[in-house]
């Protein structure tokens, strides 16, 4: 092993900014090379495009997201705009769809919402920051509570946990107030209604600065840091395959898409968090292909929709004047729409599910100048009832050598059904939507299910666990059979979840990091 071992991370979202903080933090010799397929999309790498006030500069940001390497598909890759629901579990804008149709296009029949971000900062770029912990059968069994506690507590750090983000909101207090005396008396202590831990660092005048992944990446990208000094971020960047023996990795094969020019770049260890497709399919086309992945698909189907706040319920337990000092401040800060964010957590069994109460001032969506809710006063709830999909080894993804994708890489075909299980959550979950939503006013956006893939929190391909026969990694994140090669992201969690994951994987990741310290020292 090198003196000064160099280990190539392959994806720039929060899970491998962790993997580069932590390695190069605990050990003094070490360098780190980023690679990113996209561009570098805001002046600091990785900063949440959320933060960008100037809406046609936030709009490029988001539109140089959607797969600008891709040349003629640039804009068959991207989300319309009209089909955003922003500040739900994902902010879809930036985001470009796997099957988008064209030559090149994944194969997604049954998850036809599949989406990634292709930037500096992948998700973390995007992501509304919303990070539960998660509990109960959720949590990973193969790792002890009192390290978790640890390694959850290190992931709060690293993306700047707030536990009562917009507590001070008395709108968001009457919501709280009006959804616990709906739910309050079924839930268990310590897992009623309350405020929705974010990550972000709230600002002198009321403001929130949303984390991103230049939140994980911190002294990594300060000039002038030693840190710095022996980080290397390469955007628009596309490793193509990973060079191995069999046990041991050498380094990566990467093309520049400026030049379109391929090189070897050796490497002590390999660390590959790219999303939850891409880093399978990079791992398939080097030819590293243990039975189970791309296996165990699973995300979190949300139930959602968006209440009208009743002005009369509202009234009893906010002033006049509370409400319109609330409404200035808020007026600070036009660009940002999450006003107050509540949640009911998953618990088992009571309420196996996670909710997500967004307050804001207008509707997610255009509303009818007609309408009897346009321009209420009091503003609106757009509400989400995640629901955990259980992991089977039919969900998944299979690649295809004999057909290539977009970007030359081994092409794919997701394959995903929902079980009675999952049907008969779902539509308990669609009833207690309705049970808040009668709480606090009345529906304007009657409770749907979003189709499938739309939650954007892919698990399960890459699952972590003790079994080479149903698990590609170790418990510490390592490739089974491979001394030096490890995997992140939320393709590792092998539970079933109902909520955002990215506590959960860069968590994980925190682990998998300590541990390839250790063995490069």
């Amino acid at each position: 092993m090198s003196e000064t071992p160099t280990i190539a991370v392959v994806g720039s979202g929060p899970v491998g900014a962790a993997y580069a903080r932590v390695l190069l933090e605990s050990l003094p010799h070490a360098r780190v090379i980023m690679f990113e397929a996209g561009p570098q999309v805001t002046e600091r790498p990785g900063e949440s495009v959320r933060n960008i006030a100037d809406p046609d500069e936030k709009a490029r940001a988001r539109e140089r997201s959607q797969g600008p390497q891709a040349g003629e598909f640039r804009e068959s890759l991207g989300i319309p705009s009209g089909t955003i629901v922003e500040g739900m579990f994902t902010a879809r804008q930036g985001t470009h769809l796997l099957d988008f149709g064209g030559e090149g296009s994944a194969h997604a029949p049954s998850f036809p919402a599949a989406a990634a971000a292709t930037n500096v900062g992948g998700q973390g770029a995007h992501w509304t920051c919303a990070i539960p912990r998660p509990a109960f059968s959720e949590k990973l069994d193969f790792i002890a509570d009192d390290e978790w506690e640890d390694l959850v507590s290190t992931a709060e750090d690293l993306l700047h946990k707030q536990s009562a983000a917009f507590s001070d909101s008395p709108v968001g207090a009457a919501i709280r107030t009006l959804l616990d005396r709906e739910f309050g008396a079924e839930l268990p202590k310590g897992y009623g209604v309350s405020t929705l831990p974010v990550a972000g660092d709230p600002q002198p005048d009321g403001t929130m600065r949303w984390a991103g992944t230049d939140t994980v990446l911190g002294p990594l990208i300060e000039p002038g840091t030693d840190t710095a000094a022996r980080f290397e971020l390469r955007d628009l960047t596309l490793v193509r395959r990973i060079e191995h023996d069999g046990a041991r990795v050498r380094g990566v094969v990467a093309e520049d898409l400026r030049t379109h020019e391929e090189a070897f770049v050796p490497a002590d260890a390999v660390v590959v968090a790219a999303d939850a497709f891409r880093s399978p399919q990079l791992l398939w086309a080097s030819g590293i292909r243990p039975a189970p992945l791309g296996r165990y698909l699973t995300e979190h189907h949300v139930v959602i929709g968006t209440v009208v706040l009743d002005g009369e319920r509202m009234s009893e337990l906010v002033s006049d004047a509370a409400l319109q000092a609330e409404l200035d401040r808020r007026a600070l800060n036009p660009a940002d729409p999450v006003a107050a964010v509540n949640r009911i957590p998953f618990s088992e069994p009571e309420h196996p599910y996670s909710a997500q109460i967004m307050y804001a001032e207008t509707p997610p969506f255009p509303l009818d100048p007609a309408h009897p809710a346009a321009g209420n006063r009091w503003g609106y709830i757009n509400m989400g009832f995640g629901v955990r999909k259980f992991p089977r080894v039919e969900d998944g993804v299979t690649f295809r050598d004999d057909e290539l994708d977009y970007r030359g890489l081994p092409n794919f075909t997701i394959e995903y059904a929902l079980t009675e299980r999952e049907d008969a959550e779902i539509a308990e979950a669609t009833d207690r939507l309705r049970r808040a939503g009668a709480a606090l006013g009345s529906f304007i956006a009657e409770p749907r299910l979003l189709p499938n893939g739309s939650s954007l929190h892919f698990m399960g391909t890459m699952r972590a666990g003790t079994d080479p026969a149903t698990s590609v990694a170790d418990p510490y994140s390592h490739v089974w059979g491979f001394e030096n090669l490890l995997v992140g992201g939320n393709g590792l969690i092998p539970t079933a979840n109902t909520m955002n994951p990215t506590l959960t994987s860069v968590a994980i990741a925190v682990r998998g990091a300590r541990r390839l310290a250790e063995d490069l020292r």
